[in-house]
């Protein structure tokens, strides 16, 4: 029953109830929610409640952040709104054609990236404060309304986190049209200096760049306009700033709230469900997470539709990496993941399939030309590749090559694979006295014009130098040190990048073959070009070179990792930043070892702090049934946590692909590990390696290169198995050291070009358990019973010593039965088992080569073998 009092109640109390929120008798003017380390209080004002402060407690004292507010935000639009992409414009008032013509595989990305919704320019914002509060014993319920929504907000403070605030938005909508709903602006921190920002994957920094383009599709610092952006690229959804106070704020949507990339039996990969952004609708520096999307899915509302939106705000004192390494491990659960895996096929039996695929004709798509005088051999590429005429010819991982000649005594590899491809990298190189004299004439050959070149245009980068001149040639160096010719072609190359450095210990980009002029200015070379020199400098033994690369890696340093500023190395992609960023990481601690100067170890860290940002930590893996192709798999076995980007960003390939399976960071990151003990790297680490049995061919062993392949195998390149064989290479003996505390130790080579930080092993011997041996691969020479159980071999053939590596790949015991083939001239003579067990559980059999073995989680066995 109706009542005069009931008509005449204030405009809150109608909103309350109407919400369906119980009531206190009397609205309080200033509320509060608060913790020994957090306070949030709010004060009624003329038009609702605002956020009187926001103070974090730090070293005991409480810092307050500038600026609250407290305004909630709708994004209105009646109709659909519009895909136009808005025009950027450059400094002279006019349009920027941006990507050039030639760059059509960006075209459609970035046409995208700057459409209306993601330029935050759709749509009628309204901002709007609470009328009503109610004190819950967990939080605070506030209650408001505008002519288009009521709203109900439920804040309270997470139990087992103290920085961590938790919201629910419940939005009910009045009149139909298109909606998305914004977290609420804590506090506007405009002209407030900032330590860094960061979407992860997008953007990082320590300031706004009025450069768009070089902001937004470089993540070259904070764009100055407040864009939304999709998750699909997102790596961690979370969007952080820290002050120059050391506090760091963020906003994080609750798990689910972002899109599935494949949601039942399909690639879902574009769904926009959650947009993220380090700006609010009015452009003030304040994290801000949008759902749902406007113009996108659940956004389109009939009248009475409620809206539900939870995410949680993180604030706490500390730098952002803190923050992050919250919202992966503690909100995203990233190393729950491990426990799901269930591996079918041992990363070690994969190497020796690729091995075989990488020797046979019929599958490695080997070829060799008449050249200049020479029978130069490599692998047929695909893909696209500038003035070809589907007749490209490139080589991989050459330090893979080597090494598997080497280890596994490869035969075919000695005689028809490595003569050829040394060929090959002698005739790569520019000879003719000039201006490129010694650098790369480029990564492709071209058969039917006979000529070598770039992947994307007429030009030669310095970089390439460093990749395909120094990194390539060092690596055969370090197997063959005598091989004269590749020496001096070496000394070649090293001079000629010291030629080209400027000045301040700089390179630019690229150079036009044709005028000789440098190209791509409006970006510079923040990529490791300077570890070509360091490279010469460990083979030559010339001062000059170290000297020179300690300019350039300061330079790096300075322009690059200080201001989290990077550059890629895919010239289809236009340089977007990619896995050069995590060479660069090895290639300053590689620095460091040689110079032992404590910057380069420094910023080596600094720059894989910024690298985890390109790894995926969403969607939380499960075991929902999926479909793929007609073959049911559980989701965690397709699942993008772990992997990283080929290129992320507003314009990288990963927007429309996905992230790639080479993953060579991993064994960089258990490197990292066993430096700073951050167990987020080594759970990366393994997240990235294991059981990816869904994207590998069964015939070959080769992963698909992109996550929307699935297992399509090497596709149209052919040449990524030796990355592949590379990269888990480097990832099990780094493995193996960490779990042996060292006891186990291969001497690493240098990086391989291009994708990523992984090294070579094999051209010399390291220990085992404090004796010498050498790494020992050899199909058959062990056969085990348990695909998580990976193994490696060494031997001293001086003692006759025989050690078996055995790996356990999983977070729980596992028991594995063995046997052992002896009949290889390599291992001289007919061996019996003597030495038995060194670590863990070990019974031989009667014959003396089967045997069983228990293995704790996650841990590591060493058989010892005599050789008769």
């Amino acid at each position: 029953m109706y009542t005069l009092r009931t008509i005449l109640c204030p405009l809150w109390l109608i909103v309350a109830l109407l919400s369906g929120i119980p009531v206190i008798a009397r609205q309080t003017n200033t509320v509060s929610l608060a913790n020994d380390q957090l306070s949030l209080k709010w004060s009624k004002k003329a038009n609702g409640y605002q956020l009187l402060s926001v103070s974090v407690k730090k070293d005991g004292q409480w810092i307050a952040l500038p600026h609250p507010s407290g305004a909630y935000t709708i994004l209105y639009s009646r109709q659909l709104p519009d895909s136009i992409p808005s025009p950027v414009i450059g400094a002279n008032g006019q349009p920027v054609v941006f990507p050039e013509p030639q760059y059509r595989y960006l075209h459609g990305t970035w046409k995208e990236a700057t459409a209306p919704v993601e330029m935050n320019t759709a749509g009628t914002a309204y901002q709007l404060y609470p009328s009503a509060v109610r004190k819950e014993k967990n939080g605070l319920v506030f209650a408001g309304e505008n002519a288009f929504v009521t709203f109900k907000a439920s804040w309270q403070l997470d139990a087992a986190f103290a920085g961590d605030v938790r919201v629910q938005l419940e939005v009910t909508v009045k009149q139909a049209g298109y909606y998305s709903v914004a977290s609420p602006t804590l506090v506007n921190l405009n002209n407030t200096p900032i330590q860094w920002a960061t979407v992860p994957g997008i953007f990082q920094g320590n300031a706004l760049n009025n450069n768009f383009i070089n902001a937004f599709a470089y993540g070259h610092g904070l764009p100055d306009k407040p864009v939304v952006i999709r998750e699909r690229t997102i790596s961690t959804l979370a969007s952080i700033i820290t002050t120059s106070d050391a506090i760091s704020l963020a906003v994080v949507p609750e798990p689910g709230t972002g899109r599935d990339p494949w949601q039942q039996d399909r690639i879902t990969q574009n769904n926009w469900r959650v947009g993220l952004s380090h700006m609010n609708r009015q452009a003030q520096l304040m994290p801000t997470a949008y759902h749902p999307v406007l113009g996108e899915e659940g956004s389109q509302q009939q009248k009475g539709n409620t809206i539900r939106f939870g995410f949680r705000y993180v604030l706490q004192p500390g730098d952002w990496y803190s923050v992050f390494k919250h919202a992966v491990e503690d909100i995203y659960r990233f190393s729950d993941f491990l426990a799901l895996k269930d591996t079918r096929r041992s990363l070690t039996d994969r190497i020796l399939d690729m091995q075989r695929y990488g020797t046979q004709d019929s599958t490695s798509m080997w070829q060799v030309y008449d050249f200049e005088g020479s029978s130069i051999g490599a692998q047929r590429y695909l893909g696209g590749v500038h003035d070809s005429d589907k007749d490209a010819l490139k080589n991989s991982d050459y330090g893979a090559m080597w090494m598997m000649a080497r280890i596994a005594n490869d035969t075919v590899l000695q005689r028809t694979r490595l003569p050829y491809a040394r060929n090959f990298k002698l005739k790569q190189q520019h000879q003719q006295p000039g201006f490129f004299q010694g650098a790369a004439a480029g990564q492709y050959y071209l058969s039917k014009s006979k000529k070598f070149t770039e992947e994307w245009g007429a030009y030669s980068e310095p970089i390439g130098t460093t990749y395909y001149m120094l990194m390539d040639m060092g690596n055969i160096l370090l197997f063959e040190p005598n091989d004269t010719a590749l020496r001096k072609e070496l000394r070649l190359a090293a001079d000629r990048l010291l030629t080209w450095m400027q000045p301040n210990g700089q390179w630019v980009v690229a150079y036009d073959n044709a005028t000789e002029q440098p190209l791509f200015t409006d970006v510079q070379d923040l990529r490791p070009t300077f570890y070509g020199l360091m490279i010469a400098y460990n083979l030559l033994k010339e001062e000059k070179y170290l000297t020179a690369a300690c300019k350039g890696a300061d330079w790096y340093i300075s322009n690059a990792v200080n201001k989290g500023w990077f550059l890629g190395v895919c010239g289809d992609a236009r340089f977007a930043p990619d896995f050069a960023t995590g060479q660069s990481v090895q290639a300053l601690l590689d620095l460091y070892e040689l110079t032992k100067d404590i910057k380069y170890k420094d910023a080596a860290l600094k720059a894989a702090r910024i690298y985890t940002t390109s790894i995926y930590t969403h969607p939380v893996p499960s075991l929902q049934p999926k479909t793929v192709k007609g073959i049911e798999r559980l989701d965690w076995e397709i699942s993008q946590a772990g992997l990283s980007f080929e290129h992320g960003g507003a314009l990288g390939s990963a927007n429309h692909a996905g992230p790639i399976l080479l993953a060579s960071h991993a064994g960089l990151f258990v490197r990292l590990f066993a430096l700073t003990q951050d167990s987020l790297f080594l759970q990366m680490a393994r997240a990235a390696a294991w059981g990816r049995d869904a994207f590998v061919d069964p015939a070959t062993g080769v992963a698909s290169y992109y996550w929307n392949a699935m297992n399509k195998g090497a596709g149209p390149f052919p040449h990524h198995a030796w990355w592949q064989i590379g990269w888990i290479t480097d990832y099990l003996l780094s493995e193996a050291t960490l779990r042996s505390n060292g006891q186990l130790s291969f001497p690493r080579g240098f990086i391989t070009p291009k994708v990523g930080p992984h090294q070579t092993y094999g051209f010399a011997p390291g220990t085992v358990l404090g004796q010498p041996a050498e790494l020992l691969l050899k199909a058959g020479l062990l056969q085990l019973d348990n695909s998580r159980i990976d193994h490696f071999a060494a031997i001293n053939r001086q003692q006759k010593k025989l050690y078996l590596v055995l790996l356990n790949n999983a977070v729980k015991e596992e028991t594995v039965k063995g046997v052992i083939q002896y009949k290889y001239a390599a291992l001289n003579g007919q061996p019996a088992l003597k030495a038995g067990l060194l670590q863990g559980n070990f019974i031989a059999s009667p014959d003396q080569q089967g045997f069983t073995a228990t293995i704790p989680a996650t841990g590591i066995q060493v058989i010892s073998i005599d050789l008769q």
